[in-house]
């Protein structure tokens, strides 16, 4: 554990900093059954902070030991909304702390270097923007809230920064921004923002926002980061990161292993280690203002580790 842990911005003027790769294929490689889950609610992965810390320690520390300098709390769905599902809604804030202390636990036990946890917060579940009788109707309020109550368990269980990701409505990662806001007046203490929005292959969100769209709406939301994640590989990337290069944010790009095949029904992710290690080299040789890179769906440790030998070799 390092006692003076220097702030994540401050690291990150320094040095580009390195983010993990995906947990949702790390979990499914431990081959859990329906009773690994809390209440044998199969597919809560979440949960498995609850039922198989062990297991959510381990993928953290697997990333770590890649050369990994953030790592991402395991709750892309524990907003309220999410964790009602499951049964979990009104013990929204305990549920996100006790996320954040894990990973910071884990983090805690590295002291070569500073390693940060960053608090994730996937979407709603809603589309606050369309139309569509059941995505479009939820309340704003509701929506804020939701999102709120998890910035403020993360914040209390000690993340170095908040995370919106996989973002397809830029009306949702609105409410998300102002809700961290809160969250931290509420929680008394202030840590970076993070937006990432997700893009198709033709630079455009979900619900056809464009890159620069997106970023001129939430730029002066007192945000720290912009960035991209999910949806596409790198290349697909290149002309949104190709305009943020000439942004003034600091940007984090973390794209999948490539575009995904479908494969008996299931999304399968080919691009090699090498190759997105390269891609990503490229993007960060290019852009000063790219601080930030880590890796999406399909990526695992392997790609990390791949990133942290591209990133050390630029020092």
């Amino acid at each position: 554990m390092l006692a003076d842990r220097e702030p994540f911005l401050e690291a990150a003027k320094k040095r580009v900093l390195l983010f993990d790769g995906a947990m949702g294929t790390e979990i499914q490689r431990l081959n859990p059954k329906p009773e690994d889950f809390p209440d044998g609610k199969d597919g809560f992965n979440d949960g498995l902070i609850l039922s198989r810390p062990e297991w959510i320690k381990q993928i953290h520390r697997s990333y770590l030991k890649a050369g990994a300098d953030c790592v991402e709390t395991n709750t892309f769905g524990s907003n309220r909304f999410k964790l009602e599902e499951y049964g979990y809604g009104d013990q929204t804030i305990e549920f996100n702390k006790k996320a954040a202390e894990l990973a910071r636990e884990v983090c805690d036990e590295f002291n070569d270097r500073p390693r940060y946890v960053i608090g994730s917060m996937g979407p709603s579940g809603y589309l606050p923007s369309s139309n569509d009788a059941d995505l479009g109707q939820k309340p704003l309020d509701e929506i804020s809230e939701a999102f709120s109550l998890q910035a403020q368990g993360l914040i209390l269980g000690g993340v170095d920064a908040l995370l919106i990701e996989t973002s397809q409505d830029i009306l949702e990662v609105k409410l998300a921004i102002e809700a961290c806001h809160e969250a931290m007046e509420k929680a008394g203490k202030q840590v970076p923002i993070i937006a990432n929005v997700t893009l198709d292959q033709y630079g455009k969100m979900l619900l056809g926002t464009s890159v620069q769209a997106a970023y001129t709406t939430v730029s002066d939301m007192k945000i720290d980061v912009f960035g991209l994640n999910c949806s596409t590989g790198p290349h697909e990337m290149a002309s949104s990161v190709r305009w943020l290069g000439e942004q003034d944010l600091p940007i984090l790009v973390m794209p999948n292993a490539g575009m995904p095949h479908n494969e008996g029904g299931r999304a399968v992710y080919k691009m090699e280690p090498d190759e997105i290690a390269k891609a990503l080299a490229d993007f960060v040789g290019k852009y000063k203002n790219i601080r930030m890179i880590g890796g999406c769906c399909g990526t695992d440790p392997r790609h990390i580790g791949e990133l942290r030998k591209a990133l050390d070799l630029r020092r």
